[in-house]
């Protein structure tokens, strides 16, 4: 682990150890377990069967729309993670707003097809109106995100450009079916299946009113852009959902968001992890045709 990697994790338990202090749990951090150190903070405490996730700085908003969201999710019978209602949730600790969860055990990740059926089940729901989801924002962030990185200036100046362009593409989307709730970050690494065969979702930072093909165009990018998903899988799950999106004629611009999502990402990482920088820079080059025609099998983010 790299200097830096190691800072950012004592800088993580910090914030763990105020948030079991606020909750009369002080004894607990110690025997905190990270499970995941990246947009997110992800601490299991086994002894009270938890999940402590601290978000980034700024989004206590997020994270308490978070709470409210899978609350509200449980209220309409899809599995998905729950919140703990017994500690305070989305606490205010060093600027960092932390949240609990119940702990889902042994579980593995979840299949497309998995996803498929979580995605249909939830687009089915009505969009309630008790709780402010907002409207879907594809590039939430991406100014922001591709100015902090440490990429060439000429890369991050075509970044902007292209962002402005997708932008622009995104007001001028054809119709679709009426707006539903989407998930927002729709990738089987968001499922969790416990060992009873019950799928769960997870992560509900993005969840939000907007197309159902913006849930969708996740795993057609997985299969047609970076090469995680094969060509069999996306096949059974466009079938598990009943359509494959990549019909659609505003796919492109929802392919170049979730791309342009994907390379800011590296480029973001490989800020604090040097090791991925070369990557990040690979993914910008065939953003910019420089490495042929899509899929471009990206790996996973070292």
């Amino acid at each position: 682990m790299t200097a830096p990697a190691v800072m950012a994790v004592e800088a993580s338990r910090e914030h763990l150890r105020a948030a079991c202090e606020a909750a009369g749990l002080s004894e607990q951090a110690e025997q905190a377990e990270l499970i995941r150190l990246g947009e997110n903070a992800m601490w299991r405490v086994p002894s009270l069967g938890l999940v402590a996730r601290i978000a980034r700085d700024g989004q206590h908003q997020a994270a308490a729309r978070e709470v409210r969201v899978a609350s509200w999710l449980a209220a309409s019978g899809i599995p998905a993670v729950r919140p703990s209602s017994e500690l305070p949730q989305a606490l205010d600790v060093g600027g960092r707003a932390v949240t609990w969860w119940h702990d889902l055990g042994p579980h593995r990740p979840g299949t497309v097809v998995e996803l498929a059926g979580l995605l249909r089940r939830l687009h089915s729901l009505p969009v309630p109106v008790d709780l402010d989801l907002g409207c879907v924002d594809a590039f939430v962030r991406l100014d922001d995100r591709i100015g902090q990185t440490d990429l060439d200036p000429r890369q991050r100046a075509w970044l902007h450009n292209h962002l402005a362009h997708l932008r622009a593409a995104w007001a001028a989307l054809p119709e679709s079916a009426p707006h539903v709730v989407v998930h927002g970050d729709a990738w089987a690494g968001n499922v969790a299946v416990t060992p009873d065969g019950t799928a769960h979702l997870l992560d509900f930072e993005r969840t939000a009113v907007g197309p159902r093909e913006w849930d969708l165009a996740s795993t057609a990018v997985a299969c047609k852009t970076s090469g995680t998903v094969s060509e069999e899988d996306y096949q059974s799950y466009c079938r598990a959902y009943g359509c494959d999106v990549t019909d659609w004629p505003g796919y492109p611009t929802l392919r170049g968001a979730r791309e342009l999502r994907l390379a800011a990402f590296a480029a973001q990482v490989a800020v604090q992890h040097p090791a991925a920088h070369d990557h990040a820079v690979h993914r910008v080059e065939c953003l910019q045709g420089l490495h042929g025609p899509r899929p471009w099998f990206w790996s996973p983010v070292p």
